[in-house]
């Protein structure tokens, strides 16, 4: 399994894009592309996004998520709770460039938010291996 686990992170660092899926107030899911900023193995992911978005509204009122990634046939789908994080030293720190496009104020803009996705479980298929696991 470590192997597997191994080669899922390894396509995590290798996406750009990752799906983040909130739930929305009337319990649907609503899931959205986003560009992942950090990744720490599959256990934790980061994400930029606005203060007021529904996403960020969303995880205010119900941190469970859903987070999924693929990659020539190869996917992973994983459960969890994201967490808001205002924190300015972490805002700091994940910082990049072409965040101003979206914060023109920016490492300080008030609307600039981090998304913290913690997995708990991820279902994974990769070459051919479909495995439900405990993160």
């Amino acid at each position: 399994m470590e192997t597997l686990e191994k080669k899922a992170a390894e396509m995590l660092q290798k996406s750009e894009v990752v799906v983040l899926t909130s739930i929305n107030q009337e319990g649907y899911p609503r899931p959205v592309p986003m560009s992942m900023v950090k990744a720490e193995g599959i256990s934790t992911v980061w994400m930029s996004t606005g203060d007021t978005s529904w996403k960020t509204e969303d995880f205010r009122k119900n941190p469970k998520g859903g987070l999924c990634f693929y990659a020539q046939g190869d996917s992973v789908c994983m459960t969890g709770d994201v967490e808001v994080i205002t924190d300015a030293d972490i805002k700091l720190e994940l910082w990049q460039d072409w965040f101003i496009n979206h914060f023109p104020g920016g490492p300080t803009d008030p609307t600039y938010v981090i998304l913290k996705f913690k997995s708990n479980h991820a279902t994974y298929w990769i070459e051919g291996k479909f495995i439900h696991r405990k993160v």
